[in-house]
Order: C-alpha cells, then sequence, then structure tokens
C-alpha cells in the first residue's frame, strides 16, 4: 500500500489550521459538514470557536455535534444547545445537532469486527462531505482521542455512542455501564464505527488534527487534568489511520517531560488497537510520510 501523506506544522494559529487544510490539495464538495468537539461544560482545553473560524469559514461548513451518552451538559438535545450557545459556537457558525432528533441514521458494516451496524446522527444525511476537526489529546477509556475517535464516537448518536462502548449490545444510556465491552473489543468497535462514516462519505472527507492542550482526559471531561506536555502542532491528512499515527509518533519522539505520563494513558487503555483495528479494516494505513509546512 502507498504511503499516505500527512502535513505537519508547528504553527499553531486559526491560519495554520487552514494552510494544513489547503496543503491536502482537496475541494470538500456540496454541502460541509464540520465535524468539532463543543467541550463539556467546565473543560479548561476545548478548542475555542475562534480558533475553528477561519477554517470552518473557507469551506462554508456547517459545525456538527451529536449528543453525549453520560451525565453532563450535552446529553440532550435542549441542554446540548444552550452549551454550544455558551461556548460560543452558534455565535461563530451555523450548528446542527445531528441526533436532535430520531430516529437514527443506520449504516451497515458488512465486514466489522464488533459492529454490523452503526448508529449515526440522521442528520448526517444531509452533507456532502465531511471535514473532521480533531483536538487531538489522551481520554480515560479509548487512551487517546483523534480523527477515528472523531469519525465514531463522535458521529455516533446518543444511541450509537451506547452502542460502540457496548460492543454492540446495548442502545440505552440507562444500562450501558454495567454492559460496557471488553478494552480491545471497544476499541475494534471504535474503528468499525468510524470506517462506517468514512465509507459513508466516499473519499469526500478531510481531517485535521490539532495536537495542543496536550491533556491526558478529553474535552468530554467537565474535570480534565492540565495539559502535561508541551504543544507539538498542526498535522492533516486524507487519511485518519495514519494521522493519529503521526500524532502518537510525534509524541513518542518527544522529549517532553511529560510524555511518559501521556503515553501510559494510551498504552493503558490499548489505544493503539483502534488504530491496528482500523488499518486491518481497509479505513487507511499506518506507513506515511511527514511532509513539514514550516
Amino acid at each position: 500500500m502507498q504511503k499516505a501523506k500527512v502535513y505537519f506544522t508547528k504553527t499553531l494559529t486559526p491560519e495554520a489550521v487552514l494552510q494544513t487544510y489547503k496543503a491536502l490539495g482537496i475541494g470538500l464538495p456540496g454541502k460541509v459538514a464540520v465535524k468539532v468537539h463543543s467541550g463539556e461544560e467546565g473543560n479548561q482545553n476545548f478548542l475555542r470557536p475562534a480558533f475553528m473560524k477561519p477554517m470552518v469559514d473557507f469551506v462554508n461548513g456547517t459545525v456538527v455535534e451529536c449528543n453525549t451518552a453520560y451525565d453532563g451538559a450535552r446529553n440532550t438535545t435542549v441542554r446540548h444547545r444552550k452549551l454550544m450557545e455558551a461556548h460560543q459556537w452558534t455565535r461563530n457558525f451555523t450548528v446542527d445537532l445531528l441526533d436532535a432528533e430520531g430516529p437514527d441514521l443506520e449504516l451497515a458494516i458488512p465486514n466489522g469486527r464488533v459492529l454490523k451496524t452503526n448508529l449515526v446522527g440522521k442528520s448526517l444525511a444531509n452533507y456532502d462531505s465531511l471535514l473532521v476537526l480533531s483536538h487531538f489529546k489522551g481520554h480515560p477509556m479509548g487512551g487517546f482521542g483523534g480523527a477515528l475517535k472523531q469519525l465514531s464516537i463522535g458521529c455516533a448518536s446518543s444511541a450509537g455512542k451506547c452502542w460502540i462502548h457496548s460492543g454492540g449490545k446495548v442502545t440505552d444510556q440507562s444500562i450501558l455501564w454495567e454492559n460496557c465491552a471488553e478494552q480491545l473489543a471497544f476499541c475494534e468497535a471504535m474503528a468499525d464505527a468510524a470506517a462506517s462514516v468514512a465509507s459513508y462519505f466516499k473519499g469526500n472527507a478531510a481531517y485535521v488534527n490539532m495536537v495542543c492542550n496536550l491533556s491526558v482526559d478529553c474535552d468530554c471531561c467537565a474535570v480534565a487534568e492540565d495539559p502535561c506536555m508541551k504543544d507539538i502542532g498542526i498535522l492533516s491528512s486524507l487519511d485518519p489511520v495514519a494521522l493519529d499515527q503521526a500524532c502518537l509518533d510525534l509524541i513518542y519522539q518527544s522529549d517532553d517531560p511529560g510524555r511518559d505520563h501521556f503515553i501510559e494513558r494510551v498504552e493503558s487503555r490499548k489505544g493503539v488497537h483502534t488504530i491496528d483495528a482500523a488499518a486491518a479494516l481497509g479505513l487507511g494505513c499506518k506507513e506515511y510520510e511527514l511532509v513539514s509546512l514550516d
């Protein structure tokens, strides 16, 4: 398989987000969904709307999100919309909560290891292209969160998040936590779900990871650890597997004193298995050429 191209800049500015996207040489057709993380109420590390604005404006995109499957300020449509307003997403962009109303859109995963179907917000069907803007950081359950997590858990409806976390057993958040899948199966379920969303857009997708505010916790945590490492930069690719792999490689290669703490979070949750499983599904490849834009 040919190596994927991954573009990299150490510059962390709104303009650099757009620069890394332009390096991909792709024009996303039609109506563009821009997947972001809205940030849980109380979280200090999520990337603010102003950081994304030049990028979203350039593609004339609609910011999209889905409701969560756990208690917090984003687990119902009413509460999530209120938070999107408080975090200034609606002030800067047109915002669409994909699973604001049911029924969900069901995507088939014929070659899925754990899941054979994925449940996403039904409004995903209103879009022709997908731009995934990910804050790459740690995660308390997945080890790390990047493009693959945004494609899977991020695009899943509230019921779909339960479906992934439980390895295809339940869709009801009231009984989710006693039905969670074993960790490797959870990683594989994320890979299955990610592959279904990427396949749905038939190549009309692009991915940008912003590797900064490197906490071991996700932006979904209301009480998150402060970042443990210095910022690294922004990376982009048309291949989400190569992109997440490149981000992890830069962290492993770092001499930052906080690197070991971050890596412990990734390895204790078997996070690399998500990348391996996604590659095995043919979602992308782990081999890449890192192209510096600096």
